[in-house]
Formats: C-alpha cells, sequence, structure tokens
C-alpha cells in the first residue's frame, strides 16, 4: 500500500482501515524522503481490490479528477472531492534533510480538487477512476483548501515503490544539468534558435550528460521521441527512469538539431552540485537571465 511518508513519520504503530470497516496492522517496508512516499504491508496479507494504473504523463490541463481521502476526519468510506488538473508539471521545492533550506525539487500535479489535511496519501483518480497520482501537500495561508493541492505522478510513485519492493534503497535519475525554460518570449529576446524545450544553463563534470557532449546552450526538445515543452517536462521525464537507462535526446545546439544518447546517473552527483551551487550564489547573490542566455546584443 502506498502512502506519504509524513503520515507514518511520528514512529508510532501503523493500521490500515479497509472500505468494508476491517482494520488490520501494517509494517513500514521501506520509505523515500525525496518524495514523501511510503509502502506498507499489510499484517497478515490481506488481498485488497487494487486500483486500475493510469498514465500520469498522458494528464493535462483541464481533466476533470477525484481526490479521495479521509478529509477533515472524515470516517467510514472518506470523502471525494472533484476538481481538474490545474498544472501537469509543478515543481515544488522541499527542504528534505530539515536544515531550513530547500535540497529537493520534487514534481507534482496540481489540482484544484479539495484537498484537506486528511487526505495526504490518498488517491488522485481520473474520470475513468484509474489511479493518477498520490495526494501529498496544499498550498494554503490558513492550512486548509485554497483551490491548490499536489499529488505525485503516479508513474514516477510506481517506479519508487517498486525499487523498495525489490529490496533497493530508492534513487532517482539525473541527467546532470542545470535547466531552464524556453519560451516564446524568452526564445525571441535571446535569439534562441526555438521557442519551446529545456535550455542547459550548466553541466555537471563526469555526468551522463557530460559524457554524451551536451554542453550549456543546447536546448533539449524531445525525451524518447515525445516533444519537450519545458524544464519541468524534461525532469518529469527524467524521473520516470531509473539510474543507469539509457535515454535519447533531441537536442539543439547552435541551430543544429542532432540525437544523442544519454545514460543516466544518480542523485549523488546532483546533490553535490547543488551544494556547490548554493556556495557559489551565497558569494555572487545569485544568476540574472543574462547570465544564463547571455547578454543580448
Amino acid at each position: 500500500i502506498i502512502t506519504n511518508q509524513h503520515v507514518i513519520a511520528s514512529g508510532g504503530p501503523i493500521h490500515v482501515s479497509f472500505a468494508n470497516g476491517e482494520q488490520l496492522p501494517a509494517e513500514l517496508v521501506g520509505a523515500d524522503p525525496y518524495t514523501d512516499l511510503a509502502l506498507l504491508k499489510v499484517i497478515p496479507d490481506f488481498r485488497a481490490e487494487a486500483f486500475d494504473l493510469g498514465d500520469s504523463s498522458l494528464c493535462k490541463k483541464g481533466e476533470w479528477v477525484i481526490a479521495i481521502g479521509h478529509s477533515m476526519g472524515a470516517e467510514a468510506d472518506g470523502s471525494v472531492t472533484v476538481g481538474v488538473i490545474s498544472s501537469k508539471d509543478r515543481t515544488i521545492s522541499m527542504d528534505v534533510d530539515k536544515d531550513g533550506t530547500d535540497d529537493w525539487d520534487m514534481l507534482v500535479l496540481q489540482t484544484d480538487a479539495a484537498i484537506n489535511p486528511g487526505n495526504s496519501g490518498g488517491a488522485l483518480v481520473d474520470d475513468e477512476g484509474k489511479l493518477i497520482g498520490i495526494n501529498t501537500l496544499i498550498t494554503s495561508y490558513s492550512g486548509n483548501y485554497s483551490g491548490v493541492g499536489f499529488a505525485i505522478p503516479v508513474n514516477y510513485a510506481v517506479n519508487l515503490a517498486q525499487q523498495i519492493i525489490d529490496g533497493k534503497t530508492p534513487t532517482h535519475a539525473q541527467l546532470g544539468v542545470s535547466l531552464s525554460t524556453v519560451s516564446a518570449a524568452t526564445a525571441s529576446r535571446y535569439g534562441l534558435p526555438v521557442d519551446t524545450g529545456a535550455y542547459v544553463a550548466a553541466v555537471t563534470p563526469d555526468s551522463g550528460a557530460a559524457a554524451a557532449g551536451i554542453v550549456p546552450g543546447d536546448i533539449v526538445t524531445a525525451f524518447d521521441g515525445q516533444a519537450v515543452e519545458s524544464a519541468s517536462d524534461l525532469m518529469l521525464d527524467v524521473r520516470t527512469k531509473n539510474p543507469g537507462d539509457t535515454v535519447t535526446l533531441t537536442v539543439n545546439s547552435g541551430g543544429q538539431e542532432k540525437e544523442v544518447q544519454v545514460t543516466l546517473g544518480d542523485d549523488s552527483a546532483s546533490q553535490k552540485a547543488k551544494q556547490e551551487q548554493q556556495s557559489q550564489e551565497q558569494s555572487m547573490n545569485g544568476y540574472s537571465l543574462e547570465d544564463l542566455f547571455g547578454r543580448q546584443r
């Protein structure tokens, strides 16, 4: 059973309640703090009907969704709320090690379906009842529903759950690049050859991207044949893969389009790079768009 890590973070006994009223003890199989996911196993073995899995990569803005959970302490069968997908590629900064600084960007689906305390770990399903996300958090000044809720995409969640089931420590695939989104406005302003894609601002040494010959200034326009329209698109595509997987990127380099094969790395290199970047930003007060794209001439 997949839920949120923060739901079971207290460390006390875990019990799972089912729709038929049965409540059974469960043990924690594993968790991933970077995505706020936890995997539970009911004791004794209990066969419940599982959701049919949807494909979160196919979600579209405006698509109808239903959030299921125990909103505000609802009992019995819980509650359902209806809304739409507001954004399919939102990035939320998280302080994973709780040191007061954000150290991880989590990619989420955004929905205006009402999500309140008690919905965490619940299902976000499409209009066919297929699971497309795990409800995880909200943005709110009051702490309750304000129309901005977030869910972990199911493709990503199932990938990590399978790693835990296989006895592995969850890892997250990385290209080894720092990215910025290319839009029509930035393309016009900086004379870029394409008006959508993921602009490579920096490349981590010894990363898969570096080994494939990707350099700052390149623009990634497709991932395994699927169009990449933003930096978030590319990040989400990468995180559906495993470290060691080889992917094909379509790259516009200096106005010339080419395909490159990239073997994905893992978190360790990017985490080191993030620490180095934070250190540099403290001394240089960060970067402007001109620093990323080059000053306008």
